[in-house]
């Protein structure tokens, strides 16, 4: 595979005419940015050349859309487990309780998605 590409001189130097294909931007959640920093971290060279090949954002994008519909399909499946106290007698328990739902949640889906370990 081979690449035609133009130059442009600079004094004494030809620099490639280098341009990124445009892609739609989204701004990117919690988790998003989460994978992206685990990347840059702990994996520097594909971080690296997802960056070169501009695969680097749709991926985190991809990752913060499944994070999201991820945590909507375990905060009702940990409901089903284990019921919330009633909302309307006992609100600060209700509230203890989701709160603690979702964390659970949370750490499930970093374990999963953003750091890709397995969970027994």
């Amino acid at each position: 595979m081979t690449q035609n590409l133009t130059y442009t001189k600079c004094g004494d130097y030809y620099i490639p005419d280098i341009r990124l294909a445009h892609i739609d931007a989204h701004t990117l959640g919690k988790n998003g940015r989460m994978r992206r920093t685990f990347l840059e971290q702990n994996n520097p060279i594909l971080f690296n050349d997802m960056v070169l090949t501009e695969t680097l954002f749709p991926h985190l994008w991809e990752v913060q859309q499944t994070c999201d519909k991820r945590k909507e399909l375990l905060m009702a499946d940990l409901l089903l487990k284990n019921p919330a106290p009633d909302k309307t007698t006992q609100q600060l328990a209700w509230v203890s309780h989701m709160n603690s739902l979702k964390a659970q949640a949370e750490e499930i889906i970093l374990r999963e998605l953003i750091y890709e370990e397995d969970v027994a």
